[in-house]
């Protein structure tokens, strides 16, 4: 096998691989996007369910009449809740889909890889030119790319820590979301594939 045929097929295998992560990262940024306004509507739900709280209906004239309003406010209230949860875990398992995705497309190219790395050599890895990376360095970006999709899982533990009984930490939410999309930098995907925007037109 001449010895550039092993290189070209690492090659078409990284050509392949960029637009599948730059598609998914296009739905990963919607997704989160749309979640926002549901934990603002959690939010505000709590907000309302502590302000009933603190409310004594039975000192309210107007509503003495109405003995079990308060229960049924909060039946309603808690209803309203599960099915802004429900579409929130149909967005986290878009999200978990879009990690997942990403991952194995990232470990196709690794095996392409692992499979001709002793016929490639070293020296073809590392080569580069002034308008393309080395395979070297796409690699090692991928993998970047690929751990930038870990975190799911601090957006999936803060879905599962909500709780009713804790009101205030609720109203938190969209801060506390807003504050993992600052941690995890979310032009960083993209920043990363204009690196290899002239490698994928080659």
């Amino acid at each position: 096998m001449p010895a550039e045929q092993p290189l070209l097929a690492v090659q078409e295998a990284l050509r392949k691989c960029f637009p599948v992560v730059q598609e998914q990262q296009g739905l990963w940024l919607d997704t989160v996007r749309d979640c926002r306004p549901l934990l603002h509507s959690l939010s505000n739900l709590a907000e309302q369910m502590q302000a009933a709280q603190r409310l004594r209906f039975k000192d309210v004239p107007a509503l003495r009449a109405f003995p079990d309003l308060q229960e049924r406010l909060r039946r309603q209230q808690l209803h309203s809740a599960d099915v802004v949860q429900d579409q929130l875990a149909a967005r986290l398992a878009i999200l978990l889909k879009v990690r997942d995705t990403v991952s194995n497309h990232v470990e196709q190219v690794f095996q392409t890889y692992e499979q001709h790395a002793g016929v490639v050599g070293i020296d073809a890895v590392l080569q580069f030119s002034d308008v393309s990376l080395s395979v070297s360095d796409m690699l090692e970006q991928l993998q970047d790319i690929e751990r930038h999709y870990r975190t799911y899982l601090k957006r999936k533990y803060l879905f599962s820590s909500i709780q009713w009984e804790d009101l205030a930490g609720i109203q938190a939410l969209p801060k506390a979301w807003d504050q993992i999309s600052e941690d995890e930098h979310q032009d960083f995907v993209e920043d990363t594939l204009l690196n290899f925007s002239f490698f994928l037109k080659e």
